[in-house]
């Protein structure tokens, strides 16, 4: 089994794997620019919000889940096959590449996290778009006891994988309200990484993560960073997570009750 988490050597000894600049940004930063200016040689750009989620509404949250059909057109249109192997990456932390590759993943396809991103790699940066040769990527319903919605969390064990202080409610950057969802536990996703980025020793991520239960419930604000938690747990050989898709910026827009603190 490919690990969820892979180092920069590891792409010197595949250099088969299909290399996924998934960078992306909530703020006003051109996450599409960035690739063009610097990326790892040969690495395809794949858009979250065309492909790794659809429209945000609402009722759905920022990034809900895309259609299997969505998902599949984006990695035909990257040049990525069913049976390649896909190493992503991005400029924090990991948490944005791990949509994709946990979306690869329960699908059945070899991906891993490049820990530790771009600032990882030690060898030449390219430049410009790359363009593989558009390949035929089959459409995969998403497993449904993996991937929840907000009527689906009754009795689950909730963890929240946004930081701290939007757990608490102290402030809230982009979503209808502060707070979380009544149950949670804080386990911000950026704090299972140091400073340069990369995973924590396992022993330091086995305390964080203890006491996970089977069927335990990843969220953040909208379901991208939360995979990283999911990842993370894979990582340590603890009980399988399930995604809340719509994660906080659904609840939020509902009138269900909220925790702070």
């Amino acid at each position: 089994m490919l690990p969820p988490f892979v180092d920069a050597s590891w792409l010197a000894d595949h250099p088969e794997a299909v290399v996924a600049d998934c960078r992306s940004y909530i703020d006003d930063r051109d996450e599409h620019e960035a690739y063009l200016r610097a990326h790892l040689p040969g690495a395809v750009f794949v858009d979250l919000n065309r492909y790794l989620a659809a429209t945000p509404t609402a009722a759905d949250g920022r990034h809900p889940m895309p259609t299997p059909e969505v998902f599949a057109e984006g990695m035909s249109a990257a040049g990525i096959g069913p049976d390649d192997t896909v190493l992503a990456y991005d400029d924090d932390n990991g948490v944005m590449a791990s949509r994709l590759v946990w979306m690869l993943r329960v699908t059945g396809h070899r991906a891993a996290v490049l820990d530790g991103g771009i600032t990882a790699w030690r060898g030449p940066i390219e430049q410009g778009e790359v363009r593989r040769e558009p390949t035929v990527f089959p459409a995969v319903p998403w497993p449904a006891d993996l991937v929840l919605g907000i009527d689906d969390l009754d009795g689950r064990q909730l963890v929240d994988a946004r930081p701290a202080e939007r757990f608490r409610g102290e402030v809230e950057p982009i979503d209808a309200r502060p707070g979380h969802v009544p149950g949670a536990s804080s386990l911000p996703c950026r704090e299972s990484t140091d400073d340069a980025g990369r995973l924590l020793p396992v022993p330091v991520l086995r305390e964080r993560y203890a006491g996970l239960k089977p069927g335990w419930v990843s969220y953040c604000g909208s379901g991208v960073t939360a995979c990283h938690a999911l990842l993370v747990a894979e990582h340590l050989g603890l009980p399988q997570g399930r995604l809340y898709a719509g994660s906080w910026s659904q609840w939020a827009a509902t009138d269900r009750p909220a925790e702070l603190g």
